[in-house]
């Protein structure tokens, strides 16, 4: 079986998977992340999103050997060192911007690649990054104050 050595929250890990495996599998059933979700398995719902060089991904169609030396960011990645929370992560938590959680990664994952490219998006640019995320406890007018919540936390710093 070969070898991957992927670039994965800050630091390098190696795994043994067949080329084909989705980087989902490896993340979850390999290296034990729960954050990414299987939701739909097509690439289609959001749950299973990650950050590859800093822009939101699916994960659960991307085979390993896609990967390279590409830097993944998962949900577990995106807290400092000592465990203070992303202001994303604190802004989601402050606004109760969730339900039943499943799509709390995608949505998380998603707004933080739009507010590290975009600092100040309005209305319009939250929605359209979100849009690849399905939240079926309609809590999107909470998650959308949570994005707006985040740029302020962030504006602080």
């Amino acid at each position: 079986m070969p070898k991957f050595t992927i670039k994965l929250n800050g630091s390098k890990k190696t795994i043994e998977a067949d080329s084909d495996t989705p980087l989902l599998y490896v993340l979850r059933d390999h290296l034990e992340l729960n954050g990414p979700k299987f939701g739909c398995g097509l690439s289609q719902c959001g749950a299973c999103m990650v950050l590859i060089n800093g822009k939101a991904a699916t994960s659960c169609i991307r085979p390993i050997s896609s990967v390279g030396d590409a830097e993944i960011i998962t949900l577990e990645g995106l807290a400092d060192k000592n465990g203070k929370l992303h202001p994303v992560q604190e802004a989601f938590v402050e606004e109760q911007a969730a339900q039943c959680g499943y799509c709390l990664n995608g949505m998380v994952m998603a707004s933080v690649a739009l507010l590290d490219s975009k600092p100040n998006p309005n209305d319009e640019e939250i929605k359209e990054a979100l849009e690849l995320n399905l939240c079926r406890c309609s809590t999107q007018a909470r998650i959308i104050k949570a994005v707006k919540k985040a740029v302020k936390n962030s504006a602080g710093l």
